[in-house]
Formats: structure tokens, C-alpha cells, sequence
């Protein structure tokens, strides 16, 4: 089995507990205002690698993330790939990996309880709460990331949820409280992650020939998300 894909970390220790090898895979059905890998975007973009091919690579790193690690797949979105993700992941999990899935869940649940069913965690960037932020900033909706979640819940996989903070647009007084609640909803939640919005990403759209949409806009400073995460904490 292969698949595409758009980067391979050997270590990281942002994306799941532990250190872990993150793959990320080509191709996203969103176009997000603040995407960090425009790179990312196109399916036919990226690297064809197989499932054993990455498979070897990461044993190659077994000794620093098989304990308290793992690997976490990631994207561009990984679910635009799904017997793909899957396949790698039951490797994974045969060899006694802790596997982590990290998806917008812009695919709905399409493909994605096959993937499921070898994923030990599921870290959701729920960009926005409502239709409208999907639409303006995303060019997606909101209704398959909810079908998504339902589905993370139906089968009882631990549930982390993220979003970046982007001043000006997210961080209003009432939108981290509609954040909490709405993760809240799903009994597989463990936490919410707050990200900060930066910037350093504008030189991937300048070398792409593609506009950044959010170059005029703040980042988030630590402080601010430090305030904010105390609240989508708040039980």
C-alpha cells in the first residue's frame, strides 16, 4: 500500500504524548487563512512513499519513542488517504506503536472508521464552532468535523481537541467559552489545546506564489494564550 505524502519529523513532542515520529500526509480539503503547510494542499503534491518503506524508518527510531511515544499522522489531512492511513496504521499497531490521528475531520466519516479502529488517540483541530467561521475562513463546514467527533465518541477513542488562536478573529470573550462547551459534548474528550496563530509560516506562500491571507495580523502572544487557556480549563 502507498500513499502520498508531504513530511516525515522523526521527533516531535507537540503532536501526542511523548516524543513521536509524525508523518504528515498530502493533500486537505480546507484552505484555512492560517494553514501553516500550504504546502500541504494539493493530492497530488508531496512524496509517494509505501507503508513498509515508512514502516522501516520508523523502527529506526524505536528506541526513542516506542516507550512513552509514538507515531502521530497528521497532514494536510490524513483522512483524504484513508485505506492508506489505515493500512500503515495496523502496521503500527502489530509492532506495538502507540498510535496518534491527527485530523480537521473535514472528511466526515468517510473512510475513517477503518483508520479508527487501529488509532489509540484522536487530536481534532475544531477550527471553528460555527458554520460561518468554517466558511469564511476555512472554505469547509462545520456539520462533517461534528460527525467526525460523533464517531471518535461512538467508538470510545480518547479525544484531544485544538485550535489556533488567531487574534482578532477567535479570541473574543465569548469564543473560547463556546469552544469549551462544544468539546464538551463528546465523552472521549481528554483536553483542549489552545495554539497560538504565528506567522513564520509566510514564507512558504511567498515561495508558493500564494497569497497569505493573515499577514497583517497579530500573532498570539504567550500570554494572552496562557489567559485564554485557564478558561477553555475551566470545569
Amino acid at each position: 500500500m502507498k500513499g502520498r505524502i508531504c513530511a516525515f519529523q522523526s521527533l516531535g513532542a507537540v503532536d501526542g504524548p511523548g516524543l513521536r515520529c509524525v508523518i504528515f500526509a498530502q493533500g486537505c480539503p480546507l484552505r484555512c487563512a492560517y494553514c501553516h503547510n500550504p504546502e500541504s494542499w494539493e493530492a497530488a503534491g508531496g512524496e509517494e512513499r509505501s507503508v513498509s518503506g515508512l514502516t522501516a524508518r520508523i523502527e529506526r527510531l524505536r528506541p526513542y519513542i516506542a516507550e512513552r511515544g509514538g507515531v502521530t499522522l497528521s497532514g494536510g489531512e490524513p483522512l483524504m488517504q484513508p485505506e492508506f492511513a489505515a493500512a500503515l496504521f495496523h502496521e503500527l499497531k502489530e509492532r506495538g506503536y502507540h498510535t496518534s490521528l491527527d485530523s480537521s475531520g473535514a472528511c466526515g466519516t468517510r473512510g475513517a472508521e477503518a483508520v479508527l479502529r487501529y488509532t489509540d488517540l484522536v487530536i481534532c483541530d475544531l477550527k471553528f464552532t460555527t458554520e460561518e467561521g468554517y466558511s469564511k475562513y476555512c472554505g469547509g463546514s462545520l456539520a462533517p468535523v461534528l460527525e467526525f467527533l460523533a464517531l471518535t465518541e461512538a467508538m470510545r477513542i480518547p479525544l484531544w481537541i485544538r485550535q489556533v488562536i488567531v487574534p482578532g478573529i477567535n479570541d473574543g470573550e465569548a469564543d473560547i467559552p463556546r469552544l469549551r462547551e462544544a468539546a464538551r459534548r463528546f465523552a472521549n474528550l481528554e483536553r483542549i489545546e489552545l495554539l497560538p496563530f504565528k506567522r513564520l509560516c509566510a514564507v512558504k506562500y511567498e515561495r508558493l506564489g500564494i497569497d497569505f491571507p493573515l499577514k497583517d495580523y497579530p500573532e498570539c502572544s504567550a500570554e494572552r494564550l496562557a489567559e485564554l487557556q485557564k478558561v477553555a480549563d475551566l470545569r
